[in-house]
């Protein structure tokens, strides 16, 4: 398994326990004949600013809760496992952010239900694994983008009166924005060759200075020899040498 990712009880944990809270809160209304829809968000109202923090917690009918229960336990469950150090920030921020921004651009009525949080959700695990570029992440992405993509038919006016297409604008907005806003330097790739190095100059590579500006693959320059022995004994210190004839050397009789 990848270093970077760890199971732990919270990765079935989270989504479980958010997920049978949502289903409590609707068993009180049942149960007890409460009739939470007035609090949720309604825009542009002191009293509808309440809906920021409870408007993900009520819905509808059943329907309505079967319909966000399933998408909820997933990429809860995905961001808890790939995102661990983030998911309770990104969760807790975008209920707030979502919520408000709905409360700033929402239709006058209420708006109720946890699919601003799913789109928070999607926006953030998709846009988040393609912003780190590490393959896992990558995949996951490719992966939520294939089971959720129709979401987004979801976020334009229009498409069904009965649903918050404000609601789901607004997480996916939001979701962006955390995607942006918070860094992920763990998923960075380690260089290990000396090209990946951000100073890399290719200009000063023997290797690939034997390519023309073409990319042919060239021979090394002649190196004249006089030019290599003062290089090669290039010193602080003055040296002299004796330029000796071997010819004359070997022609010279022995005293």
């Amino acid at each position: 398994m990848d270093k970077h990712f760890k199971f732990t009880n919270a990765v079935i944990g989270l989504p479980l326990f958010f997920v049978l809270f949502l289903w409590f809160v609707y068993w009180l209304e049942i149960r007890f004949d409460f009739d939470f829809v007035e609090n949720g968000i309604y825009p542009r109202t002191f009293s509808g600013l309440q809906g920021v923090i409870f408007s993900p917690f009520i819905h509808s009918d059943l329907n309505h809760l079967y319909n966000n229960s399933i998408p909820l336990l997933v990429l809860l469950a995905a961001l808890q496992f790939f995102y661990s150090k983030l998911s309770f920030q990104v969760v807790c921020y975008g209920i707030l952010f979502s919520g408000v921004l709905t409360w700033l651009i929402g239709r006058e009525s209420y708006h109720i239900g946890a699919s601003g949080l799913i789109y928070v959700l999607f926006a953030f695990i998709f846009f988040k694994g393609i912003m780190t570029k590490y393959y896992r992440l990558v995949a996951l992405s490719l992966a939520v983008i294939t089971m959720y993509g129709g979401m987004i038919w979801y976020v334009f006016p229009k498409v069904d009166e009965a649903i918050s297409w404000e609601g789901h604008l607004a997480g996916l907005i939001t979701g962006f924005a955390l995607a942006v806003l918070y860094q992920t330097p763990e998923f960075k790739k380690v260089p290990k060759y000396e090209w990946e190095m951000p100073d890399y100059n290719p200009a000063e590579d023997k290797f690939m200075q034997r390519f023309d500006e073409n990319g042919n693959f060239v021979n090394p320059p002649i190196i004249d020899p006089d030019e290599e022995i003062q290089s090669y004994y290039l010193s602080n210190f003055d040296v002299n040498y004796d330029i000796v004839d071997n010819e004359k050397n070997e022609s010279k009789p022995e005293s």
